[in-house]
């Protein structure tokens, strides 16, 4: 069976490889021998890193050469069909979708996050592309309503989870091992942070570094900075972590999928502004808090029985580290039956996808 993905991939941002591993995986598990091909902005990263064929997403020729040789095109996951971040990328996905369809392949939209979606055309465009798919799984009940408000309702549409809650934990010592190499050592609580720079992030920046600076120096955490996306998260972590007066690391490196579990699990409490910071917490069973900066932060969070602590503009010093206090001292974890009945979702979605394949 040949699958040709499509989606933000070969960009070197750890939530979407990790998605993209995740889907490789189950798909894999569940189906056997399948042959996948990675639309990537950087090809020769995609196939040394996930082992697959990958082709380069603006050779349109090559794109439809492997679309008319597959059986069945999978978009996403992640939040390929929105127009906040970029109006073109909303446009490139739909693309890619309606050249399947053009030439007869077979289309899954992979539990991808819908919206928001703004402006007539974009709206009309979902309605009419959308419409014609052959199966679409939701990352969360948010999309689904906008799918709703899109009306879009022929294709059969479930809502599951995203594909890297159906990854399997780690073993911790991948993380301890690059801990030691950062001369890093597990006296203490360990405070993961993971960050990103966004449209009016001061005041998130400035509450940050008072509130770690706080947990440094009165609780005698250690403040660790790990990167999602390289070399992007890294500045957004120095930023902050120049405003300190205790020091913090910030870990200056590219990490595998497994290398993050492995060090996401190693940490005390995690801090957030990355989605899959966030579900790699749930996945490795760490408590975990959210600082919103996109509905997906909030549907997240919102499904395993959290919130977020504030969202970039209104967060306080005073609330990231009275809700940190909490997490350590009372050992809040989320809630595990809510993020099992999550796994079981995301597993679904490869399931799906193979029922498809075989009809």
């Amino acid at each position: 069976m040949d699958i040709l993905i499509s989606g933000y991939y070969g960009s070197k941002n750890g939530g979407d490889e990790a998605m993209l591993a995740a889907m490789l995986e189950v798909l894999r598990e569940e189906g056997g021998e399948i042959s996948a091909t990675v639309i990537s902005l950087n090809p020769e990263y995609t196939r040394k890193r996930h082992h697959v064929d990958a082709v380069p997403w603006l050779d349109v020729w090559t794109i439809i050469k492997k679309i008319r040789a597959a059986d069945l095109l999978i978009s996403g996951g992640g939040s390929l069909l929105q127009n906040v971040t970029s109006r073109r990328s909303l446009y490139y996905y739909l693309g890619i979708i309606f050249l399947a369809k053009i030439f007869g392949c077979k289309v899954m939209l992979y539990a991808q996050g819908i919206g928001p979606i703004k402006g007539a055309l974009a709206k009309w465009l979902m309605n009419f592309i959308l419409n014609r798919v052959d199966l679409i799984t939701v990352r969360d009940h948010g999309s689904l309503e906008e799918l709703e408000r899109l009306k879009i309702t022929r294709p059969k549409i479930f809502c599951t989870a995203d594909p890297v809650l159906a990854i399997k934990p780690v073993s911790l010592d991948a993380g301890k091992k690059i801990l030691a190499r950062h001369a890093l050592k597990k006296s203490g609580r360990l405070i993961g942070v993971s960050v990103r720079r966004w449209i009016d992030w001061q005041n998130c920046q400035s509450a940050l570094a008072q509130a770690l600076d706080k947990l440094a120096g009165e609780a005698g955490a250690q403040i660790i900075f790990i990167p999602m996306q390289f070399p992007n998260d890294i500045k957004a972590a120095e930023s902050i972590a120049a405003l300190m007066k205790n020091p913090a690391a910030v870990l200056e490196e590219e990490f595998s999928t497994a290398e993050i579990l492995s060090l996401v699990g190693n940490m005390d409490v995690l801090i957030a502004i990355r989605l899959h910071a966030l579900i790699f917490a749930g996945v490795m069973s760490v408590p975990m808090l959210g600082i919103s900066y996109d509905p997906k932060i909030d549907r997240f969070l919102d499904s395993i029985g959290e919130k977020p602590i504030g969202s970039l503009s209104d967060v306080t010093a005073e609330k990231i580290f009275d809700a940190v206090i909490k997490k350590l001292d009372a050992k809040n974890f989320h809630d595990e039956s809510l993020l099992q009945n999550l796994r079981e979702l995301a597993l679904q979605n490869a399931r799906l996808a193979l029922e498809l394949l075989e009809k």
